[in-house]
């Protein structure tokens, strides 16, 4: 069979298809930030709603939900975490609440935190938290738009 235009064109045209289909998946985000396994940096999640600030947890008193382990400063905050981690657990997995707004993911620093309406938000650093900050409805908004499909 003799090859014409019309084989070549269709071949040339056929052929990104075929190397998106045979490349590797990528592998999908964990749900949850963490570092080693540890969630959130190892900072006790429910510490942040008392006014404390981020204050690191310990491994004395861990607990593992959505494959990753969270630390806690003592026994009560790690029951309060276990009888309703919805509500202590950071939005957007405790990865950057304004990198999600934006439809990215990075990694969160403790210090930079913000607890909005009852929930608990971080971000990348103190200059996202400000830009985080200027419009939090909107960016909330945005980030769950974006949210779990940033993940991969």
């Amino acid at each position: 069979m003799p090859l014409t235009r019309r084989h070549v064109l269709l071949s040339a045209l056929a052929a990104p298809a075929v190397l998106t289909l045979s490349r590797p998946a990528s592998a999908r985000e964990p749900e949850v930030f963490q570092s080693a396994g540890v969630a959130i940096n190892g900072t006790d999640p429910v510490a942040y709603f008392s006014g404390n600030g981020p204050v690191p947890g310990s491994a004395d008193h861990a607990v593992t939900w959505l494959g990753a382990t969270w630390h806690f400063t003592a026994r009560a905050n790690r029951e309060a975490f276990e009888r309703d981690p919805m509500r202590h657990a950071p939005v957007f997995g405790g990865y950057c609440a304004y990198a999600a707004s934006r439809g990215y993911l990075a990694p969160t620093q403790p210090e930079a935190w913000t607890v909005h309406e009852g929930r608990l938000y971080l971000n990348a650093n103190l200059r996202a938290r400000e830009l985080w900050l200027q419009d939090i409805p909107g960016n909330i908004a945005k980030g769950q738009a974006n949210w779990p499909g940033i993940l991969g």
